[in-house]
C-alpha cells in the first residue's frame, strides 16, 4: 500500500511543500522521487517554474504529480490546513536551533500520525533555504548529516532522502484523529506564550525559541499532561490575582 493510498483513505493530508523553487529540473526530480516512494501530494509556494517543460522532462513518469500541484502565495497559506509540519534546513551558525535527523523525523511522524489529521514536509529555496520567519511557522526542524568537507545536497536529492526514509510509514495504518487532538500542539504553544506574557518574561527570546522548538517533539501524552499543568498554573495565578484585588 502506498502512503498516498493510506493517507487519502483516512482523509489525512501529507503534502511535500517546495518554497520558491527556481529550477524546473529540481521540481521534476522532486516529483520523480515522490512517485518512486509512494507520495503524490506536492505544493509549490511562490513559483511557476514547475510549468517549464524541463520539469516534466526530468519528472519522467511522474507527470501526474505535476498535473495536480497546488500553488500558494506564501508558506503560511500552504500550511493553513496542516496540523504538524517539518522543515528541512541547513544548520545555522547565527542562531542555535534543535534539529532532528531523518530517522528521528520518521519516529516523530509515526507517533504524530496517531493523533493529528495532516502533516507536511517543507523544503526551502535552492540557494538560500527558508527565512527565519518561515522556520518559525513549522513545528520541527530537520537536517541531513553530511561530510564537513562537502556539505552540499540539491533539492531533488534532499527530497529523495526524506521520501525514502518516510516511505516506511506506509506499513503502519493510522487511526483518524479528532480535530481537537490535531490542534493540541498549536494550542500548547499559545498557552505557553500567554503564560510568559503573564509572568512578564515574554521578551526572553531564548526561552521563547526553546518552547517553540521543543513543543514539536512532544508525544500526545506529554502534550496532554503539559496542558493539564498549564491549566493548574493559570488557575493558581488567577486565584492569587483575585486575592490581591
Amino acid at each position: 500500500m502506498t502512503l498516498d493510498k493510506l493517507t487519502n483513505g483516512l482523509n489525512m493530508l501529507f503534502p511535500l511543500i517546495l518554497v520558491s523553487p527556481a529550477r524546473p529540473e529540481n521540481i521534476g526530480a522532486a516529483a520523480r522521487a515522490m512517485k518512486t516512494m509512494g507520495f503524490s501530494q506536492l505544493r509549490i509556494v511562490a513559483s511557476d517554474a514547475w510549468q517549464d517543460p524541463a520539469a516534466r522532462r526530468v519528472a519522467h513518469g511522474a507527470g501526474d504529480i505535476l498535473d495536480n500541484i497546488q500553488t500558494f502565495a506564501t508558506l503560511a497559506d500552504a500550511l493553513a490546513d496542516i496540523d504538524f509540519s517539518v522543515a528541512t534546513t541547513a544548520r545555522s551558525r547565527a542562531k542555535f536551533r534543535y534539529y532532528a535527523t531523518p530517522e528521528q523525523v520518521e519516529t516523530q511522524l509515526l507517533e504524530k500520525r496517531q493523533w493529528v489529521n495532516s502533516m507536511a514536509l517543507v523544503f526551502g529555496r535552492e540557494d538560500s533555504g527558508l527565512t527565519n520567519e518561515e522556520l518559525e511557522q513549522v513545528d520541527l526542524l530537520t537536517g541531513i548529516p553530511m561530510a564537513n568537507d562537502y556539505p552540499s545536497l540539491n533539492l531533488g536529492q534532499a527530497v529523495m532522502v526524506y521520501c525514502y526514509q518516510l516511505s516506511k510509514l506506509n506499513q503502519v495504518e493510522a487511526p483518524v484523529a479528532s480535530a481537537a487532538d490535531g490542534q493540541q500542539l498549536q494550542a500548547l504553544r499559545q498557552r505557553f506564550h500567554q503564560l510568559l506574557a503573564q509572568l512578564e518574561v515574554s521578551d526572553d527570546e531564548k526561552l521563547s525559541d526553546w518552547i517553540d522548538q521543543r513543543v514539536g517533539l512532544l508525544e500526545q501524552r506529554d502534550s496532554a499532561m503539559l496542558h493539564r499543568l498549564l491549566h493548574d498554573i493559570e488557575k493558581k495565578l488567577t486565584d492569587k490575582s483575585s486575592a490581591k484585588s
